[in-house]
């Protein structure tokens, strides 16, 4: 069997399986397409938290990155936990060297449980160094707050802030409404001229660990299988409400994957 495409994930490991490359190798599997991972930080955690985090010195991130570009190469990447200022600039670095085009940043800032998992001083450098390179950035609320600088009450602060961090040298961004108020869970695509609108009903679950990774790797997936970006969201959007719907119940005592 030969896989439809290869796509890789620059990320942190969760030991719980949930989320991080976990996840994201999973979903890759998920759409036939080969998964490559480039661990960043190993975490500690579980459903109920995060207990512990360690980060990979940025020369063994480097080293991952260039041993998978030399032989294997990808289709498309994706990024997820990057906690510190020199894994973000090592990140950078490589994607400018081998001229990645279908970047997915998922700005992953702090976990379910509340662990801040992108360290404060590297915020910054996340939002001017490795946004301006991305194919598509998948904020949702919380770090499209960071990110913008505005607060977000309501769906047309939404779409501001949308407008807001495309300005800031990003080709496309998703920014994610589970945490908006209304009925349904909007996702909001700004590609620059339009939006378009992403919509599913709202699943009462607390299985919902991974939801952002889960998503990200799948839109990750479409691109790597040449999907346009807007049906790439649009397969994954399907697929992620699917895994929501039928999460397992039998995973762990708090918020399951």
């Amino acid at each position: 069997m030969n896989y439809k495409g290869k796509a890789l994930t620059i990320a942190g490991s969760d030991s719980g399986g949930g989320a991080g490359i976990q996840a994201d190798l999973k979903t890759f599997q998920a759409f036939n397409v080969f998964g490559m991972s480039v661990v960043t930080s190993v975490t500690s955690q579980n459903t109920l938290g995060v207990r512990s985090i360690h980060d990979i010195h940025p020369d063994i991130v480097s080293d991952q990155i260039d041993m998978i570009m030399e032989d294997i190469g990808v289709d498309s990447v994706k990024t997820g936990m990057l906690s510190s200022t020199e894994i973000i600039e090592v990140v950078a670095s490589k994607v400018k060297e081998y001229k990645i085009a279908n970047l997915v940043i998922d700005p992953v800032m702090i976990a379910k449980s509340g662990a801040r998992l992108l360290r404060k001083d590297a915020e910054k450098v996340l939002i001017e160094n490795l946004l301006p390179l991305s194919f598509l950035v998948t904020p949702n609320v919380f770090e499209a707050e960071i990110i913008s600088g505005i607060k977000i009450k309501d769906f047309e602060d939404a779409k501001v802030a949308a407008d807001i961090i495309y300005r800031k040298g990003v080709k496309n961004v998703l920014l994610k409404g589970g945490h908006l108020p209304g009925e349904k869970a909007i996702d909001i695509l700004f590609d620059g001229k339009d939006y378009k609108y992403y919509q599913s009903g709202r699943i009462d679950t607390k299985n919902t660990h991974g939801t952002g990774c889960t998503y990200s790797a799948a839109i990750t997936a479409g691109l790597a299988k040449g999907m346009t970006v807007y049906n790439a969201i649009k397969v994954a959007k399907d697929y992620l409400t699917k895994a929501i719907r039928n999460a397992p119940t039998n995973i762990g005592k708090g918020h399951g994957p």
